[in-house]
């Protein structure tokens, strides 16, 4: 998510190389380029070979929402499995106390995903674009909307 994010503050400026995202994120520049290949395949990201090359959004940063870019990277954010079935095969599952708190809980992560973008969370970011990991300090802070 973090790559992500740099990508959204760096849009519109032409590719970014890896060496330099993986240098302001504190990644290890192999892992971050398996990351760059599975959003590439995913459509989130724009890669171009070359001396002035590097990785791009594929599109503006305000279209791609965190609950897409989760599920690319990460998979279902339900709790536990239980909560991702319909039926689950759960001998507990037919007077589970707890799986309507799982559920709600996993309803509640999807709506905060799905309401923010990337531009979002790199309009928040207070940090310069390309000082180094070791050197900054971020913080964050997500203020849920009230219903």
């Amino acid at each position: 998510m973090r790559a992500l994010i740099d990508l959204a503050q760096h849009y519109g400026r032409g590719p970014v190389q890896s060496h330099d995202i993986a240098a302001r994120q504190g990644l290890p520049e192999p892992y971050l380029n398996q990351l760059m290949t599975t959003l590439r395949k995913a459509g989130l990201v724009a890669s171009k070979r070359g001396p002035s090359g590097g990785h791009a959004l594929a599109r503006a940063a305000e279209l791609i929402s965190l609950r897409e870019a989760f599920d690319v990277l990460e998979g279902p954010a339900a709790p536990w499995w239980c909560v991702e079935e319909t039926e689950p095969d759960c001998v507990y599952a037919p007077g589970c106390g707890l799986r309507p708190v799982w559920q709600a809980i996993s309803a509640a992560v999807e709506q905060v995903l799905a309401d923010l973008s990337l531009a979002d969370i790199a309009a928040r970011v207070r940090e310069p674009l390309d000082s180094p990991r070791s050197s900054r300090s971020t913080s964050l802070t997500i203020v849920a909307a009230p219903k």
